[in-house]
């Protein structure tokens, strides 16, 4: 396998972004507008730079395997954990699925969250065509909602918006953005579920922040953090 050869300053980049790695895992931290895998674009997947980016550097003659068992959407940024070997992938594919890792997102919101924590669940539905979420309305049935359960909690604010973290609990489609818009929290940059302008690098500023989980292979309890985008002006973290 031949892997495109990698640009000084986009390799340093890729570097500068891995927040954790060893022979098993790779954890970076993914930008807004960057795809995790392949799609109807022609945009190169991360998976595939890094694939590029280890070759590269290790100066690896055959294929790099990199697995994904999860995702995160193109406007979205922050954590992404990748599995550089089989074992990896099928125990991080049943942890994910399995509901063993605990996932915090922050979120730059336009209106005040009230109460200032609290607990949601809603019963969601996806519309494919329109590639949206919705919550389904009192006395609605439908028998393609599922639950969709978060905690969240002020943590601070601008002048502006306010930061609210999220601990993510099921993983449903536009979970996070769904139900904070219909707590009347529309995500700063976030135009299809309420926002009132759209973000100059065309995201939305949500941003998958803290993880934790039991390594796959080592058995060791893991705490991973991404710096928040320097877009986030006036939020210190």
């Amino acid at each position: 396998m031949i892997y495109r050869e990698l640009p000084r300053e986009e390799f340093e980049d890729l570097a500068s972004r891995i927040l954790y790695e060893d022979n098993h895992l790779l954890v970076v931290n993914k930008r807004v507008g960057e795809i995790v895998q392949g799609d109807k674009t022609s945009d190169e997947p991360l998976t595939e730079a890094y694939k590029a980016f280890i070759a590269q550097r290790d100066a690896k003659p055959g294929q790099v395997f990199m697995g994904l068992p999860h995702r995160l959407d193109r406007p979205v940024s922050g954590i992404v954990v990748l599995a550089k070997t089989s074992k990896a992938l099928e125990r991080l594919n049943a942890m994910f699925r399995d509901s063993d890792v605990q996932k915090y997102y922050w979120a730059l919101v336009c209106g005040a969250p009230s109460p200032v924590e609290g607990h949601l669940e809603d019963m969601m539905w996806r519309n494919e065509k329109q590639n949206k979420s919705y919550i389904c309305r009192p006395g609605q049935r439908r028998k393609d909602a599922k639950l969709a359960k978060l905690n969240y909690r002020l943590i601070d604010k601008t002048e502006r918006y306010w930061l609210v973290e999220v601990e993510l609990l099921t993983g449903r489609h536009h979970q996070i953005r769904c139900q904070l818009s219909n707590l009347g929290c529309p995500i700063k940059g976030d135009l299809k579920y309420g926002a009132p302008r759209s973000n100059p690098d065309g995201g939305i500023s949500l941003h998958a922040r803290r993880i934790t989980f039991v390594h796959p292979v080592k058995k060791e309890p893991m705490t991973i953090e991404a710096p928040i985008p320097s877009s986030w002006k006036g939020i210190k973290a």
